[in-house]
């Protein structure tokens, strides 16, 4: 039987890989927010809770590296926070923490631009975050570097640059749950599969961007990413 579409499906969105002519195709995209230490308390939280804080991005909040992103509507304040992002290419259910770091085929860098007013209104009236983090062009991230074994412990600086000037800088060991352990604890609340990508939280350091900014993020042995705010 022939399917005959109402309207042409959406296309499928992919991240560029590294060092190939191949893309990523995306499926989903999870974000963890307070896993670095000096982020959650420079947002008044506190690091010693459980497990951080999960939310999503729709698959085509993605924008590719030197992209020009649109300032998001109803936004009287948009941040950055710079992240290292992973992304798997198998399946993870009720999986351990080695399975898990099996299942990664590669490291980004990306950027969770968040509308902060939306999120702090968010916050004080206990309500979800979707309007504050999955808006449209909200995901930035480079090309994905594949790595056939990830090491045992990350480390290396993770850095972002507004025009030219440094605003986040830390390091992954600061990380409070490695990137093994977050897919173990998502993988209890969802069946992952391939294409999936997870943001795995930002250090100190976030701010307000404006339009004719120009950002640039980075993480050692990982790669680099640009953007622009119209």
């Amino acid at each position: 039987m022939i399917e005959v579409y109402s309207f042409p499906p959406p296309t499928v969105v992919r991240v560029p890989i590294a060092g190939t002519c191949k893309l990523f195709p995306v499926r989903r995209i999870f974000c963890i927010g307070r896993n670095y230490s000096d982020h959650v308390r420079e947002m008044g939280g506190d690091s010693n809770k459980d497990f951080p804080i999960i939310f999503t991005k729709p698959a085509d909040a993605i924008m590719a590296d030197k992209s020009t992103i649109k300032y998001p509507l109803s936004c009287r304040s948009l941040h950055h926070e710079v992240e290292l992002v992973a992304a798997i290419d198998k399946p993870l259910r009720q999986v351990d923490e080695d399975t898990a770091s099996k299942s990664i085929f590669g490291l980004a860098v990306g950027v969770d631009l968040t509308r902060r007013d939306l999120q702090v209104e968010a916050k004080k009236n206990g309500l979800p975050w979707d309007c504050a983090k999955a808006f449209d062009q909200s995901a930035p991230i480079s090309a994905i570097k594949p790595f056939a074994v990830l090491p045992a412990s990350l480390q290396g600086k993770i850095e972002l640059a507004v025009n030219g000037k440094v605003r986040q800088s830390g390091d992954l060991q600061q990380m409070i749950w490695s990137v093994p352990q977050i897919l173990s604890r998502l993988s209890d609340y969802f069946e992952l599969l391939a294409g999936d990508l997870i943001f795995t939280g930002t250090p100190a350091g976030v701010g307000a961007l404006v339009s004719g900014d120009c950002v640039s993020a980075s993480i050692a042995g990982v790669g680099n990413l640009q953007f622009q705010i119209s």
